[in-house]
């Protein structure tokens, strides 16, 4: 939401991808990383990009952030994959990396430095405060939309126009 207070989620985008009692992990998908594209990842591990799009990295979150993950199609699964309830999947191994580079990865990915992490409990929390929205989850909104428009689209999708929020409330 507008004005939550926190400036490393300030128009966050976060796709969910585990969720249970021990905590939840997602994948920031909202802004990408200055000066890093898909093919300097590539090269950093050695992998020869070949013919497959140079693609922006997104700020995953501010967790680990040495740490990469592939939010991804269903289409293709590797050794630790994890479906992320039956629209996206996951992955966080190299093995993603090469596949893309050489054509045979999944149809739809995006790449992310990081994470957002809660304990047992905290998402909860945080949620019942001001300051997160939740929208339904869309595959439409990962894959078709340009990373600086999918906070608006979120909010488009849920029937919210942003423009009317603000950051504060008044007093009566």
């Amino acid at each position: 939401m507008p004005g939550m207070g926190d400036p490393r989620f300030e128009r966050a985008v976060i796709a969910m991808c585990a969720h249970d009692d021990s905590g939840a992990i997602g994948i920031g998908l909202g802004a990408v990383i200055g000066g890093l594209g898909f093919h300097e990842l590539l090269r950093q591990f050695e992998i020869d990009p070949g013919d497959v799009p140079d693609a922006p990295v997104h700020f995953g979150g501010p967790v680990e952030m040495r740490r990469g993950f592939v939010v991804h199609s269903r289409d293709w699964e590797g050794q630790d994959t994890i479906d992320v309830a039956g629209r996206w999947a996951l992955s966080g191994t190299i093995d993603i990396l090469r596949a893309i580079a050489s054509g045979q990865g999944p149809a739809h990915w995006l790449v992310a430095l990081g994470y957002a992490g809660w304990g047992g409990g905290q998402l909860e929390g945080e949620l019942a405060t001001p300051g997160w929205f939740t929208s339904p989850a869309s595959t439409d909104i990962l894959w078709g939309e340009a990373a600086a428009d999918r906070w608006t689209s979120a909010y488009a999708a849920a029937g919210v126009d942003p423009r009317l929020l603000v950051s504060g409330a008044g007093h009566a």
